[in-house]
């Protein structure tokens, strides 16, 4: 297994981790929950939240990350939480992020991997 593929599966891993460890935000809802999603074989990871709130279906996806020919592909970030910084901060470069939630043509702006 190529040893950049296991070192961002770690990364990933322990960010989405920490941030599903954190206290919840609503902590008078108990009808909604964040489930932490961890494929580690074919390399997708998820946080969603799911349940109901006042009365309606809620499902969505809070995170979602895939490893990709040896790139980090993030194809969701719905918080503050700066997924982005985080993986750079634990020594990812940006040549090996791609913003998959960013359009094809706009990648090459964004200073991050356009694929």
């Amino acid at each position: 297994m190529d040893n950049s593929v296991t070192t961002y599966r770690n990364i990933v891993i322990n960010l989405l981790e920490s941030y599903a460890n954190m206290p919840s935000g609503n902590p008078t809802s108990n009808e909604l929950e964040e489930q932490l999603i961890l494929d580690t074989q074919r390399d997708h990871y998820q946080i969603l939240t799911i349940g109901w709130e006042n009365g309606r279906r809620v499902y969505y996806p809070v995170f979602h990350v895939d490893i990709r020919d040896g790139k980090i592909w993030v194809q969701e970030d719905a918080t503050d939480f700066d997924l982005v910084g985080e993986l750079e901060r634990c020594g990812v470069a940006k040549s090996d992020i791609v913003l998959a939630f960013q359009a094809p043509q706009k990648r090459p702006f964004t200073g991050y991997a356009v694929a």
